[in-house]
């Protein structure tokens, strides 16, 4: 079946309103995991992981960094408007670089209270900020509306003190941006708990959330039975989470995500081919398997220009490019950045993975429970298969929490090892 014409209909079910987390549990490894191989499904906690995955695994994390994306302006007249900083425009070369901007920076943006402010017109916010040393100061903040454009609108931030990067302006300006489906005021507490405990690099309105469950202890076990381990950075949109709104696939419009590579860990994935490779949570996923359709396209066009180098939407699925191995691909990937001496690759990604995708380099995935009639969920579903409905029927009947702050899952759909036991000497 052609992945344009999939109805989201089918990729439906019934989510009470009890079942969704709306705080994260006291311990994150305390959290349920449903463990899912070759159709048969079990449970446990996260915090006995290592029991559940194949000997020789490599793990591969998400290490970015939720921002506090959401800032709050109040207008002469008293009426509010809320900026919602989805994302910089592309000229900037990635979230990195306009993160890293000093003084003023444009940002795409939702607006909350939108028709209340008129293009041209300046919004202020002052805020009394400290120093880790105690001292306070003040910091002005300025947003000036630029354009409308198809999904967001542009705004032009600026503020003093200039030496500020736009990075530590959200930090003293803004405020955690948690799902709309978590009906509450985000807390101090969500400004740790709604972040990974290795998150690095800002760029972020959602959480990784597969990764929120992962302690120092369950690293401790995985290094300690041979579990590899490897990071990728992908900066999660506010699109990962929301309900496609067409009744096909062929009228949805993917959402873009800027993802950042190392050549370390594309070599290590390259080295793992034969191992199980397994994502955590469906951004690493995406990010991986992008890897996979960037190569190919270096081995189509060596040439290829880094501003070209993007993965869109039905890449996946169109004729258009050669079939390769994995190993190939992403043995041409290394090439291409070797030949411009580049030791991480940064580009934007719009890969849709649904029922028909061919999996190149994962082999399963640790996730948690998503929305219905969401990509994420048409991803599970091309992973499993229609053993979905069952798992998520077997979570719904057995007390799961779903969603950013629930509990999660392990799937390994595909013959393997068998959990590892290997202790080193």
């Amino acid at each position: 079946m052609d992945p344009k014409h999939i109805s989201i209909a089918d990729y439906s079910y019934t989510l009470p309103a009890g079942s969704i987390a709306h705080y994260p549990l006291t311990e994150r490894d305390a959290s349920k995991l449903l463990v899912y191989r070759q159709g048969n499904i079990s449970e446990d906690i996260y915090r006995h992981i290592v029991e559940y995955l194949p000997s020789r695994s490599l793990l591969v994390f998400n290490n970015t960094k939720v921002v506090e994306a959401r800032i709050l302006f109040r207008k002469p007249t008293g009426g509010q408007i809320e900026l919602f900083c989805l994302e910089p425009p592309v000229e900037y070369g990635g979230v990195a670089a306009a993160m890293a901007q000093t003084g003023k920076v444009r940002w795409k943006c939702l607006i909350g209270g939108a028709s209340k402010w008129k293009p041209g017109q300046v919004l202020h916010k002052a805020i009394q900020t400290s120093t880790p040393a105690g001292s306070t100061f003040a910091v002005d903040l300025e947003a000036r509306y630029i354009d409308k454009q198809d999904d967001a609108f542009l705004i032009e931030l600026s503020w003093q003190p200039s030496d500020l990067s736009f990075s530590e302006l959200l930090h003293q300006a803004g405020l955690i941006p948690l799902p709309p489906y978590i009906r509450r005021a985000a807390e101090s507490s969500d400004a740790e708990r709604y972040q990974t405990i290795y998150a690095q690099y800002d760029g972020s309105v959602a959480a990784p959330t597969a990764g929120l469950h992962f302690t120092d202890n369950i690293f401790q076990t995985l290094s300690a039975k041979n579990i590899l381990q490897t990071f990728v950075t992908l900066h999660v949109g506010a699109g990962t989470f929301l309900p496609v709104k067409t009744p096909t696939l062929s009228d949805h419009t993917m959402h873009v995500e800027w993802i950042a590579v190392t050549t370390d860990t594309i070599r290590l994935l390259l080295e793992s081919l034969s191992n199980p490779i397994i994502p955590v949570g469906t951004t690493s996923a995406r990010t991986i398997e992008s890897l996979y359709w960037l190569g190919v396209k270096t081995m189509s066009d060596p040439a290829l220009s880094p501003e070209d180098l993007v993965v869109h939407q039905w890449d996946a699925y169109e004729p258009v490019l050669p079939a390769a191995t994995a190993a190939a691909a992403l043995t041409a990937l290394l090439e291409w950045m070797q030949h411009r001496q580049f030791a991480r690759i940064i580009t934007r990604t719009q890969l849709l993975i649904t029922p028909g995708y061919q999996w190149r380099i994962a082999k399963g995935l640790i996730t948690n429970f998503h929305q219905p009639e969401s990509t994420l969920l048409l991803l599970i579903a091309s992973l499993v298969g229609e053993d979905w409905k069952k798992i998520y029927e077997y979570a719904l009947s057995h007390d799961f929490r779903f969603l950013s702050y629930g509990d999660g899952s392990l799937l390994l759909p595909a013959l393997m090892p068998p959990p590892s036991t290997e202790i080193p000497a």
